[in-house]
């Protein structure tokens, strides 16, 4: 489709293909990265939910790690569910030994914050940003952010003050999966941020 944003999905582990056909539901042209003349070739990039340590070792091994620290330098446009925002933090709190992060946001996470899988929960979550209705928040081996620095956003909250939703510039993350509710909206907002930054080349 002409003129649609070319983002790309973070295709080295993970729930790839719900990214992907939500994004293309939205008009954006999706397309799976895996190598760094890939994502030389995006206006965005989603990392999507999985896991966090597979990721971060598999991205070292495609010799991704460092493109996507430098994209995300020059103010790429990266969206970061469960495992993708753990990706995103500056200080990952309890990581398995040696796992690092692509950081970029000023937050620390703490992986599985919530337990383990059988620990998953939904919920409906106030998201003042996106309005009504409230987000059917979907938490599958969620993380939490336990801090964020001065110049994060902080989108949306648990009851008990937890932060499950962040924005620092162009960079988006959220703790739940939206794209396995068919969640379109935070999205949206990132393809927003990608369209910024294509017309600001």
């Amino acid at each position: 489709m002409a003129g649609s944003p070319r983002v790309g999905v973070l295709a080295l582990q993970g729930d790839v293909r719900e990214h992907v056909a939500l994004l293309v539901g939205l008009g954006a042209e999706a397309v799976l990265v895996r190598r760094p003349e890939e994502l030389a070739a995006v206006d965005g990039l989603v990392i999507p939910g999985g896991e966090s340590s597979v990721i971060d070792k598999l991205s070292r091994a495609f010799g991704m790690q460092e493109p996507i620290r430098a994209a995300i330098s020059a103010e790429l446009p990266v969206y970061g569910t469960c495992a993708g925002l753990i990706l995103l933090a500056d200080e990952m709190r309890d990581g398995i030994g040696g796992q690092q992060s692509f950081g970029g946001m000023d937050i620390a996470v703490r992986r599985n914050a919530f337990g383990r899988q059988t620990e998953s929960f939904e919920m409906s979550l106030d998201v003042p940003m996106l309005g009504e209705p409230p987000v059917h928040a979907t938490f599958i081996r969620a993380p939490i952010v336990e801090r964020a620095g001065d110049a994060v956003e902080v989108l949306a909250t648990l009851p008990d003050g937890g932060i499950v939703a962040v924005r620092e510039g162009p960079l988006l993350g959220t703790s739940f999966h939206p794209e396995v509710d068919g969640e379109t909206r935070f999205h949206q907002v990132f393809l927003e941020s990608v369209r910024e930054y294509t017309s600001g080349r």
